[in-house]
């Protein structure tokens, strides 16, 4: 399988590796998830990473029906590993969202080519990854619930991030 650039989710080739922001995501476990941010990025105008394995099938229907029309709109590349991904990444930050970070994403100045990874829906990444990260970042939330769902969570820091940084589309 032929990793690189997904459009209308076919198999091809990445050719330039940009340096302005993107969402990275780290083995995704739920196809949902992956088509909801890819229509995140559609609509903001991010490029999306996927780092396999996924828990699903790419083809997958359900995929396609999140993401709607918005895929043929978004830049999604696929990456054999995590090692493949940092090779392609380029000079930009690795700015990890975690629930066991203690710095908030809202203390943080964030950069126009800063790499926003979220990790798997139910183990985050690995210590490895987690330390190959320049930032480790969190969503402050009340004491009594975990978590947002992966799309949320990216919808939330993204939104921040451009904000900050000027990104956000006029």
């Amino acid at each position: 399988m032929q990793m690189g650039k997904m459009a209308c989710l076919c198999d091809g080739r990445h050719g330039d590796y940009r340096e302005e922001m993107r969402i990275a995501l780290f083995q995704p476990e739920i196809a949902g998830n992956v088509g909801a941010v890819m229509r995140l990025g559609a609509c903001f105008g991010v490029a999306v990473d996927l780092i396999e394995p996924m828990g699903f099938a790419w083809d997958d229907k359900r995929v396609r029906r999140t993401a709607m029309d918005y895929i043929d709109h978004v830049d999604v590349t696929r990456h054999e590993t995590f090692e493949a991904f940092q090779a392609a990444a380029g000079q930009g930050r690795l700015v990890l969202m975690t629930t066991k970070a203690e710095a908030s994403l809202y203390d943080f100045a964030f950069r126009a080519d800063d790499i926003l990874l979220f990790g798997q829906e139910s183990a985050g990444v690995p210590t490895a990854v987690a330390a190959a990260c320049d930032e480790k970042l969190k969503i402050p939330l009340r004491r009594e619930v975990r978590s947002f769902n992966l799309a949320t969570s990216a919808a939330v820091t993204l939104g921040e991030a451009l904000r900050q940084t000027k990104g956000l589309p006029t």
